[in-house]
């Protein structure tokens, strides 16, 4: 094929132009950062994931991007802090009930019995400076870099019959974890734990007459309005749990002062989001009016419910200096607030 004079400099300067563009592209791929981030939950929040994904892409103009993976998509929520500190992963969200046997305050900042009963409560702990050095302290210790804290919601007792007071249960079989269930059997209330897959069938037998799992959006979820309707306020932990993000170190010093503003303030939003995101359901069900019937146990067994979960407290506490700490403010801040 014969090329003319003209033919040859248009090929030679779109050869030239693909080569920049090609250029140009790889130099924007390397300087666009990637982290992979990892939560427990899985595709019910995926709404909130990609407006997180989105913020953080818009805020940085495409030179931060996340990876986002789902619950056990890439790792065990329970393996997620040998994940971060190894680099694995980047960045996970997750609870530290799942990683208590790695981290000595796991339990404690995901929630004991009796430990705060508002979000504005649970807040105002872990945002002062003495429970943010000791978080700080302790995931350092774990080889990751503490970022923040989520607060989920609802957490109270389900039953087949009206509940009036503590007293009301020490006749029924109640699911509960292991925490709250010595909590329980400090008043004679029978506990045992089922998985929540199993709840709807234990409910509708009579295995149990009654547990303590969520709020009620996780119980509609779980059609367990088919099998009992009392829902009653234990005032006992609100909210029911506590989120945990944390990233790996190199990672996380490897951003520039500019990518770590917009990724914590990403990731608080991101929180802020899936508690209210529980919130609203929560109270979508409870606007229905015709889901359950609810009640709240009395202010005097709900403060008898953390005195009676001090010994749960102290078995923490003894686990660790650290811990010892931890449940010191915890206890000076219940009986700041009336409950010891």
């Amino acid at each position: 094929m014969n090329f003319t004079t003209f033919t040859r400099r248009a090929t030679i300067g779109a050869i030239s132009g693909a080569i920049a563009l090609a250029a140009a592209v790889t130099t924007a791929n390397a300087d666009t950062v990637r982290l992979r981030f990892h939560t427990f939950y899985g595709t019910e929040i995926d709404p909130i994931a990609e407006k997180f994904q989105d913020a953080v892409k818009s805020a940085s103009d495409g030179t931060l991007r996340i990876q986002y993976f789902r619950g056990g998509e890439l790792v065990a929520s329970d393996q997620f802090v040998d994940s971060v500190s190894k680099g694995t992963l980047d960045i996970v969200h997750g609870t530290g009930g799942y990683w208590s046997g790695q981290v000595d305050i796991g339990n404690i900042e995901a929630g004991l019995p009796g430990a705060w009963t508002s979000v504005d409560e649970a807040r105002a702990l872990f945002d002062s400076p003495d429970m943010n050095a000791l978080l700080t302290e302790a995931y350092a210790d774990a080889g990751t870099i503490y970022l923040g804290k989520g607060y989920g919601h609802s957490y109270d007792l389900l039953t087949s019959e009206p509940v009036s007071s503590l007293e009301d249960l020490t006749t029924r079989k109640i699911r509960a974890t292991s925490n709250v269930a010595k909590v329980l059997e400090h008043f004679g209330i029978p506990t045992v734990y089922l998985p929540a897959q199993e709840l709807y069938i234990g409910m509708s037998t009579g295995v149990i007459d009654g547990a303590i799992y969520g709020g009620p959006i996780e119980y509609e979820q779980l059609k367990l309005h088919e099998t009992a309707t009392n829902y009653t306020y234990l005032n006992m932990l609100m909210p029911g749990w506590t989120e945990t993000f944390l990233a790996n170190p190199d990672s996380w010093n490897e951003l520039s002062d500019g990518h770590k503003a917009i990724l914590e303030e990403a990731i608080a939003q991101f929180a802020q989001d899936i508690h209210d995101w529980l919130a609203e359901g929560n109270q979508s069900v409870i606007d229905k009016g015709d889901v359950f019937n609810f009640a709240e146990l009395p202010g005097a067994d709900s403060n008898a419910l953390t005195v009676a979960a001090q010994s749960v407290w102290q078995e923490e506490a003894a686990r660790s200096e650290r811990n010892a700490r931890m449940i010191e403010i915890l206890v000076a801040n219940a009986t700041a607030q009336g409950r010891l």
